[in-house]
């Protein structure tokens, strides 16, 4: 693995040892980013002059025999919706170009906190509400392995600029599959967090301060390891939870893949995925069972699946409709009118934009709970579900009306939002997902696969995410990106 492609784990590695200073380092990612991003464009958002003296800082603490954290001297870049004091932070509004943060987010001052720094902000869609990464500030995010192909949302220029080469680590914010998918599309490690244990405090349109049920922020990477590295340093109570608000997550204590019970979902036919996709997952199940793991692919939790969906669709509809600005919401109000109110079709997930009443709200609160419950029966008896993230590999850019596009999965025509359906069954009940690369499909681009696991069991579901890896191989770089 050249340097471009190493774990941040590793680059710390070799800052402490002495083979690479931070600012060789922070000088190395930067030429790559100049020389490579232009047909890629991950990286808009540059502060490269801070970066370096952030790079000098700890290559000087290092003399002093100072160590500022497990990511010493280590570059790093972010998805933008995160606040960095002086970096615009828009959520590709062109209304907030000229949004500068006063203050980093609570998950950046902890990355600083652990000695890394940020070369810059990567890409998202407009609002972080799309499969795709562009907008009117910033521009298109390309797939790096495929320039005509997106790099998946809201977090796609995170995920393109680790597959990249351009960065350590990363790290984006997930509601709808938003670090899953791009992580998936572009062949890296993305872990969506149990709700509620990485701190959302920054990653927010100005005025907004609570955090929003049901989305999360978490780590993108080249390896599992970094993932519970990144853990390591942005989990825990956030600042108003602080006095007395202690985080324990359990740590993983099986050391083989045999000594796993996995369940396998391959398909649905309430959301069809790809051959492609379905088979990996049914050959990861078989292969498992070969190598001693008990597999079950009928295992399910037991729940109205429907009643999953119109749960989740009922609170990602009023978080995503309350980023609109007011006309957009006018607009959104009058056109739910004529859509079906229980279903993803004709962008339905994005359109229902009812004034909601505090007595559904806990009605569906409350069918939430009962999900939750069953969740955790299920994980009583199983460790491990791993299923799609979505239903193809990496689509091809389509910048059409959003609520007319579609989606074809294996030459059947697919509601585009119907793609919300892998990532909505974890993420309404809180669960922690870890989507892993398992190596290209028959069209040459990355397959990634869920790793879902009980609520706060954040550090098994990335373990068996490495064990995969290191059975099975985890990430591999681009064609035309090597150094």
């Amino acid at each position: 693995m050249t340097l471009a492609f190493e774990s941040a784990g590793a680059l710390a590695q070799k800052i402490r040892d002495k083979e690479i200073s931070a600012r060789e380092l922070t000088d190395y990612y930067i030429d790559r980013i100049e020389r490579l991003d232009g047909p890629v464009n991950a990286v808009p958002v540059r502060d490269f002059d801070r970066a370096r003296g952030a790079a000098d800082a700890a290559d000087q603490a290092q003399a002093a025999g100072q160590s500022l954290g497990a990511l010493h001297g280590v570059p790093m870049t972010i998805k933008e919706s995160y606040n960095i004091a002086g970096l615009p932070t828009t959520w590709g509004r062109p209304e907030l170009h000229d949004n500068l943060a006063a203050e980093d987010s609570e998950v950046v001052k902890r990355f600083k906190g652990a000695g890394a720094h940020f070369l810059g902000k990567t890409n998202v869609p407009i609002n972080l509400a799309d499969f795709q990464s562009y907008n009117e500030v910033y521009g298109t995010t390309n797939n790096p392995w495929d320039g005509t192909r997106t790099p998946g949302g809201s977090s796609g220029g995170s995920a393109a600029s680790l597959a990249a080469g351009f960065c350590g680590l990363d790290s984006g914010s997930d509601i709808g599959g938003s670090i899953r998918n791009p992580a998936h599309f572009c062949g890296v490690y993305g872990h969506k967090p149990t709700w509620g244990i990485v701190p959302t405090q920054g990653h927010a349109l100005p005025g907004s301060l609570a955090p929003p049920d049901i989305a999360v922020v978490g780590p993108l990477a080249r390896s599992a390891q970094d993932l519970s590295l990144a853990m390591d340093i942005v989990a825990g109570a956030n600042p108003l939870n602080a006095p007395g608000w202690k985080l324990d997550l359990p740590r993983p204590e099986k050391t083989s893949l045999s000594d796993y019970r996995v369940a396998i979902w391959p398909d649905d036919e309430a959301a069809p995925v790809s051959t492609d996709i379905s088979g990996r997952v049914q050959s990861l199940g078989d292969q498992l069972s070969r190598l001693g793991a008990k597999v079950s692919d009928t295992a399910r939790p037991d729940f109205d699946i429907d009643t999953s969906r119109q749960a989740y669709a009922y609170m990602l509809n009023g978080i995503m409709t309350a980023r609109l600005p007011d006309e957009e919401f006018a607009q959104l109000q009058k056109h739910a009118e004529s859509l079906a109110a229980d279903d993803f079709s004709n962008s339905a997930v994005l359109a229902r934009a009812g004034v909601q009443h505090h007595k559904d709200w806990l009605n569906w609160n409350n069918q939430r709970e009962g999900l939750r419950l069953s969740w955790r029966r299920f994980f009583d008896d199983w460790d491990i579900l791993i299923c799609p993230q979505t239903a193809t590999t990496a689509f091809p850019q389509d910048q059409s009306d959003i609520r007319k596009r579609r989606i074809t999965v294996d030459n059947q025509s697919q509601e585009y939002f119907q793609q919300l359906y892998w990532a909505g069954l974890t993420t309404v009940s809180y669960l922690p997902s870890t989507v892993f690369p398992t190596g290209p499909g028959a069209d040459g681009l990355p397959i990634g696969l869920q790793a879902v696991g009980a609520e706060f069991d954040d550090y098994n579901t990335i373990h068996f995410s490495h064990l995969m890896a290191r059975e099975f191989g985890g990430f591999t770089p681009p064609p035309g990106f090597e150094d």
